[in-house]
């Protein structure tokens, strides 16, 4: 069966009367069995910033299953969504369409899912209502009992103040650099080598693997760091932070833009490397086997999923050529892990404290209790994969810090 484990966050819920779905010419009509239960909810949590913002809605069916899914709500703003991930997005007017992704279309009873938006506005109208799931009414309100009024609205002046020359931003500035114990998008890097507060480093063992600072490819801003990542065993090639990070605390939340640019082999490669104390110093790490993203511990070779073909279907591979939000939580006192691909949880990357087969039961054969204590970004192959990754807006701190 898939398990589908929902993050635990506050979330801002919003719910109001029915919005009339409106939908853009060419977008598929869901049919079959993809009504909503009593029950749904769809939380919507915003960034907002002057002139644009990101939004992550989860979507939870309720008290049973759904095979598909059609999400809609009401701006009261003139806000218009730009773009999106993990869904279909539209607007039509005020009104917001958002339908499943091919791979998340089915939501256990219980479950939940989650996609993203972007957008602009001009002048925003708060938050957002008349969610429904597949035209039912979500978060607990009713339809209205009696007709909307006729009466057409207050003859209010409109402001006097004229509106920007010039458009409002469309690309997201780096989230969570506020409390973040690091926030970095490399803009202070001025030489060809990472400096300043990271350093190259090669645990285990060096080879044809290299470091550098990039001015060509950027997710924001105008520098990243490239890593080339060579095949084979000993081409091991990472930039570790010099920050102390001891102030982030025993819950741990990670957010890392990544962009790469060959699909992940069978072999197992890693990305991303913590040094754990609890586990004499051995790395806790994220990269990849059997073509998809796995976490892997250092000192046992756990892996999470398990590889078998049921658990690596619980994973998904990293995208290529283009820029992919990674996001983690580490929770060192109940020995849990969750992770987001685009603000999307992944079922197969979450360890919930209770071994479940084809998940999480071999990464519980033994009390996992992690300390981590560093954060490297690079490449490490076993085998006969090479990579060339870039990494920019990377954060790290003791609340999700969001894409």
């Amino acid at each position: 069966m898939t398990i589908l484990r929902a993050r635990p966050a506050a979330t801002l819920v919003v719910a109001a009367a029915l919005a009339a779905a409106a939908t853009t010419t060419g977008a598929a009509v869901l049919t079959g069995p993809a009504a909503a239960a009593q029950g749904c909810r769809v939380d919507y949590t915003p960034n907002q910033w002057p002139g644009g913002f990101t939004a992550t809605v989860k979507v939870s069916p309720g008290d049973a299953a759904v095979s598909g899914w059609t999400v809609t709500w009401t701006y009261a703003g003139d806000e218009r969504v730009t773009s999106g991930w993990n869904a279909t997005v539209s607007q039509s007017g005020s009104t917001v369409t958002a339908r499943n992704a091919s791979y998340n279309g089915s939501i256990p009873a219980g479950g939940s899912t989650e996609f993203g938006l972007q957008g602009t506005y001009g002048t925003s109208g708060g938050a957002p209502t008349g969610f429904s799931l597949n035209g039912v009414l979500c978060n607990g309100a009713t339809p209205p009992t009696t007709p909307p009024p006729t009466t057409p609205p207050p003859t209010t002046p409109p402001p006097t103040t004229p509106p920007p020359t010039t458009p409002p931003p469309t690309t997201e500035p780096p989230a969570g650099c506020a409390g973040a114990v690091l926030c970095d998008g490399f803009e202070g890097q001025t030489g060809s080598t990472p400096s300043g507060d990271w350093t190259v480093a090669s645990p285990d063992c060096s080879g044809a693997g290299t470091a550098t600072i990039d001015t060509a490819t950027a997710r924001s801003g105008s520098r990243s760091v490239r890593i080339n990542g060579a095949a084979g065993y000993c081409n091991h090639v990472f930039i570790r932070s010099t920050k102390n990070l001891g102030s982030v605390g025993n819950v741990r939340y990670g957010r890392i833009w990544v962009r790469h640019t060959t699909a992940q082999p069978t072999e197992h490669t890693t990305m991303m490397a913590m040094a754990d104390a609890a586990d004499g110093n051995k790395d806790l790490r994220l990269g990849g086997q059997n073509g998809a993203l796995q976490w892997n511990r250092a000192s046992d070779d756990a892996t999470l999923p398990e590889q078998s073909p049921a658990g690596v279907a619980q994973s998904l591979p990293l995208p290529t050529n283009r820029w992919t939000c990674v996001e983690f939580m580490v929770d060192g006192a109940a020995g849990q892990l969750r992770t987001w691909v685009d603000g999307t949880a992944i079922p197969g990357l979450t360890a919930d404290g209770s071994p479940t087969h084809d998940i999480d039961g071999q990464w519980y054969n033994r009390t996992w209790r992690p300390q981590l204590t560093d954060l490297k970004l690079g490449w490490e192959s076993y085998g006969g994969g090479a990579d060339t990754l870039w990494y920019d807006d990377v954060a790290l701190g003791s609340s999700r810090i969001g894409c």
